[in-house]
């Protein structure tokens, strides 16, 4: 007799067409009405959604080669000047954004050395016996990449620190040893007491991917030495999980919540992941020499797919709740619709920047893979 709990599973929705149109022109309109949403949920806290939701406006802006929004640089002067609590590596996701405005508002890298301050100095990060950061006190979760670690990379960049560039490739291989799984290259969600628990979950997934195609970014722009050694460990497992990923894909695009299609999760699409997942696929073929064509596919799969859930408001729609770490697989079919989810919103920002970003480069949206696309290195190079 099987222990699976089928009753969210059996009575799933049908997957929504994906956005049909991904001309430049459209993605615009999307990220426009994206941006306008997420302004008005408030935004009202230092922590890791409001962190996703800044950089993916940072990125959408980027790719349409305008400045920084004057929304954002406003947001974080307000926030600092009302002071910082910082009790959690969560807490460091805003930083990130904060160092990319720096560059033209050098005020801002205040708020970033304070959450480097505390990182350095404070007692309650807890790290695993490999060195991983820990997310809460015996557990190592997929998310800290992101929130931290993509934080200390940029932290590295800003300040020509090679030692802050190597702990976020550090992290990324420590967590990798602990959450990659050896056969499939797909990420579990996290691990409980020394024990990884094996629950594919999609935003995970898209956390690790998107941390990983940051590190191969930043070596690529050449502003700070990276480690060569670092360099060709990160790349080969993101190339593992992206095409592990790509074998997984539904042909709508929008992998289920946990994306191996596990009997409890089958068929609830979540598409925050897919916008994640599909963002970094997207970056990873405009920044890797041998990005397989199977991902370049699946991420322009997955982009239009996520896309396709933006409502007439700008609300990326059937976005999971924040997640803490399940014991079990049936804890990741909660969906929240009654209300907007910050991070849904920042992961389509970053969907539809890359999908933007790869059709300049020559990504062709059509076909998955132009036959005029530049070839790009995947090792470091001077800007």
């Amino acid at each position: 007799m099987s222990a699976d709990d089928l009753t969210s599973a059996q009575h799933a929705a049908p997957p929504l067409p994906p956005l049909a149109d991904l001309s430049p022109a459209s993605l615009i309109v999307t990220g426009e009405r994206l941006m306008a949403r997420t302004w008005q949920t408030g935004l009202p806290s230092w922590f890791w959604g409001e962190g996703v939701c800044l950089l993916g406006m940072i990125r959408y802006t980027q790719a349409r080669h305008l400045r920084i929004p004057p929304e954002v640089v406003a947001w974080l002067r307000r926030h600092h000047s009302a002071g910082i609590s910082v009790t959690h590596v969560n807490n460091l996701a805003p930083g990130t954004a904060a160092l990319l405005a720096a560059t033209d508002h050098p005020d801002l890298a205040l708020a970033a050395d304070q959450l480097a301050q505390w990182f350095r100095d404070s007692s309650s990060t807890t790290r695993a016996a490999n060195g991983a950061l820990e997310h809460w006190p015996d557990g190592v979760w997929a998310d800290t990449t992101f929130m931290a670690g993509v934080f200390l990379g940029h932290l590295g960049e800003y300040h020509r620190d090679p030692d802050l560039v190597a702990a976020f490739g550090t992290q990324l291989i420590a967590h990798a040893e602990i959450l990659q799984h050896p056969d499939t290259g797909l990420f579990a969600h996290g691990s409980h007491r020394g024990q990884t628990i094996w629950s594919y979950w999609g935003r995970g997934n898209a956390w690790c991917a998107l941390s990983a195609v940051e590190f191969v970014e930043l070596a690529a722009r050449g502003n700070v030495t990276v480690d060569d050694e670092q360099l060709e460990q990160i790349t080969e497992l993101l190339t593992r999980q992206l095409s592990a990923l790509a074998a997984l894909q539904p042909d709508h695009g929008v992998w289920s919540v946990l994306v191996d299609e596990q009997p409890e999760n089958a068929g609830i699409v979540e598409p925050s992941a897919a916008a994640g997942i599909g963002a970094a696929m997207l970056r990873a073929a405009t920044v890797l020499t041998n990005c397989p064509p199977e991902v370049v596919t699946a991420g322009w799969r997955a982009v239009a797919g996520a896309l396709g859930y933006v409502d007439a408001t700008g609300t990326l729609t059937q976005v999971s709740a924040g997640t803490v770490l399940q014991l079990v697989p049936f804890g990741y079919s909660v969906i929240r619709n009654d209300r907007i989810q910050p991070w849904g919103q920042g992961l389509a920002l970053h969907a539809v920047a890359a999908a933007l970003q790869a059709i300049e480069l020559g990504l062709d949206p059509r076909c998955g893979l132009s036959p005029h696309r530049p070839s790009v290195s995947s090792h470091r190079t001077t800007s």
